[in-house]
């Protein structure tokens, strides 16, 4: 027996459904689906932890894998502190562009640190289970490097500009002080850009038991599986999003656009290839990592697919970290100088 209070307060609570279905009339069947939607929404907010699938099911493919990883975290880690140790050490190397060069060393570092440790902790304990708090916290790192990253390539491209096309003035212009304060802000920026949607992730509702098909929580993954509207977070991709991308895009761009236009001024050809070797390093460096992520970012959603994303994304969150190390040391006499001294001494100490 349904006693009238509590009657009239499950009839209360139930006035949304029938209004949503008139049909519905009788108390019973207003009981059962308040029950259920109230059920639905527990589940909705009880996503604690996800799965991230990775790249292969098959335990003989995951030892491989494991190694590959392994090996490929190891030497980017250690060329990118390589680079950081050879400039710090070298006195002759603390200029602009290798300060600017250092620091993309160190978040090449950070940024290839994110996603590869608990990538190879998955496959070695054979557990594909991320916290809802690890996630986000991996998201907003990932977001903060990747974005670092994008905007260091760009403050590098404005001092290769100055010093190619303003040579006479870029030890006045390209100050400590400038380039501290370029460095500075763009650590900002990026962490407030990568909180905002961090913040804006964690408002959203996931159903429980949520399988991501990528390697790590990226944000477009993490979108597709949730059950609440996420026009905010779009709204904020395309608007702080893709302003901070163009901000970066167009800076390359221009910069390049003059730098191009005054090597072609230059009458030698022994000159348009000195000045142009100045910036091959980070013209090499910008088009790996552009190029790959416009490929899963940008890319149309009838060729895109989670394979082709998750192959596209490993090459730009560690090939492009791993490979950034050997392009500047191969094709600079600078770096190369430097690196040999250090190793040269440390082998002698350690002798």
């Amino acid at each position: 027996m349904i006693q009238p209070n509590a009657r009239r307060s499950r009839l209360e609570d139930c006035t949304i459904f029938r209004v949503h279905n008139p049909r519905i009339c009788n108390l019973r069947q207003l009981t059962q689906l308040c029950a259920s939607r109230k059920m639905g929404w527990e589940n909705l907010s009880s996503a604690s932890e996800f799965f991230l699938l990775g790249f292969s099911e098959q335990k003989e493919q995951q030892e491989a894998l494991f190694g590959l990883f392994l090996s490929m975290y190891l030497v980017t880690v250690a060329g990118n502190l390589l680079i950081i140790l050879a400039i710090i050490s070298d006195t002759q190397l603390h200029t602009p562009m290798y300060f600017f060069l250092a620091n993309l060393s160190l978040a090449d570092a950070c940024f290839v640190s994110t996603t590869v440790p608990k990538m190879l902790a998955n496959i070695w304990i054979q557990n594909q289970v991320i916290s809802y708090a690890g996630c986000l916290s991996q998201l907003y790192f990932f977001m903060l490097f990747v974005m670092l990253e994008a905007f260091l390539l760009a403050v590098m491209a404005y001092d290769r500009y100055m010093a190619i096309c303003h040579p006479l003035h870029y030890i006045m212009v390209m100050s400590p002080e400038l380039c501290a304060l370029l460095v500075i802000a763009s650590w900002i920026m990026n962490a407030l850009h990568s909180l905002l949607h961090t913040l804006l992730m964690n408002s959203l509702s996931f159903c429980a038991d949520q399988e991501i098909p990528h390697f790590f929580c990226d944000i477009n993954p993490l979108l597709s599986l949730s059950c609440t509207d996420p026009f905010l977070n779009e709204l904020a991709i395309f608007t702080v999003g893709g302003l901070a991308g163009l901000v970066c895009v167009l800076g390359l761009i221009i910069s390049y656009a003059y730098i191009f236009s005054t090597i072609l001024k230059i009458p030698s050809a022994q000159g348009k290839w000195k000045a142009f070797s100045t910036c091959s390093s980070h013209l090499s460096v910008v088009s790996l990592f552009f190029g790959t992520s416009f490929c899963v970012y940008f890319s149309p959603p009838s060729t895109r697919s989670a394979q082709k994303g998750t192959i596209a994304s490993v090459i730009y969150t560690v090939v492009t970290p791993m490979l950034n190390p050997f392009i500047y040391s191969l094709r600079n006499r600078d770096i190369k100088s430097s690196l040999r001294k250090l190793i040269w001494v440390r082998k002698i100490h350690f002798t």
